[in-house]
């Protein structure tokens, strides 16, 4: 008799509660979108974040786009997006992401990018142009730029932000004792330092983080109290999914009540605005705090 080696089971993936499922993309307005990203060759994050609303925003004719290209020189434990070194710097690119946004005729456009840690200028360049462009094919539509962490590169944000977009968005994700975990390339305090020379630029801020990795609610509470201290305007809170097996696993599925707190006190705490649920991105209804 062949005795056979013990396996143990291995414990199965945290089921979705009810309130994450979305539905399918579709409709006229969802194929107009993806046509013209197609047709520019354009990358948004909605696809490269695998983001669970693009079937919502994608059908209200909305994207946020991603310039810079779509690899990214960190390789955070929480993001979709593909990380190595970027082979391309396209400055054709801010062309086509104004005129995609000039023919969807969007009363507010979000621009995000990758992180290019390998450029001097971080990118700051092609940011200021594309931001610039669009203000020239689409003075009427208001625009948010969610950057990325610039590792203190000071001039490089000042150039980034100085092209006339109303909003500068930029994320610290986690609480401050799941950073090297989650933003293992970022600094918690740099992040914060960030937003406050946005906010002294004179520039209406806004950050947003996950929920669902381990934090806990004191620690919640403590990351709201460092970026009003920052300067930060407006909060979104979002709960953390997994994109693939190769990710963070979810420690817990937060319940809409639980946002709905967390809503409450960040807002009694004294930001102008928070947008908190489940299904919450940085960049979803992101005119409401305008």
């Amino acid at each position: 008799m062949i005795d056979l080696p013990i396996v143990e089971a291995k414990e199965p993936r945290r089921r979705k509660p009810d309130w994450l499922r979305v539905k399918l993309p579709i409709g006229p307005e969802y194929k107009k979108v993806r046509t013209l990203v197609d047709e520019y060759k354009l990358h948004t994050i909605c696809q490269s974040g695998n983001c669970p609303n693009m079937g919502e925003c994608w059908g209200a004719g909305t994207a946020t786009f991603m310039i810079l290209g779509n690899t990214c020189t960190r390789s955070c434990s929480f993001c979709a997006v593909k990380t190595g070194r970027p082979p391309e710097y396209d400055e054709d690119e801010p062309r086509r992401v104004a005129e995609a946004i000039q023919l969807m005729q969007v009363k507010h456009a979000v621009i995000t990018s990758v992180n290019r840690d390998e450029r001097k200028d971080r990118g700051a360049e092609i940011w200021y142009q594309t931001v610039k462009l669009v203000k020239e094919l689409s003075p009427q539509t208001t625009i948010e730029t969610l950057i990325p962490d610039v590792k203190a590169t000071w001039d490089a944000l000042e150039r980034m932000i100085s092209a006339g977009q109303e909003v500068v968005s930029h994320n610290m994700e986690t609480v401050e004792s799941l950073y090297r975990k989650v933003r293992p390339q970022a600094k918690y305090h740099r992040s914060l330092e960030q937003i406050k020379r946005t906010k002294d630029y004179g520039k209406r801020t806004k950050s947003g983080i996950m929920v669902g990795l381990g934090e806990k609610d004191e620690e919640v509470f403590k990351i709201m109290d460092d970026l009003l201290e920052h300067g930060c305007d407006v909060l979104t809170i979002g709960q953390y999914l997994q994109p693939t097996k190769m990710h963070l696993e979810v420690a817990e599925y937060v319940h809409p009540d639980k946002f709905k707190e967390y809503e409450e006190v960040g807002l009694q705490k004294g930001f102008d605005f928070v947008e908190s649920g489940p299904l919450v991105r940085s960049s979803y209804h992101a005119e409401r705090h305008l």
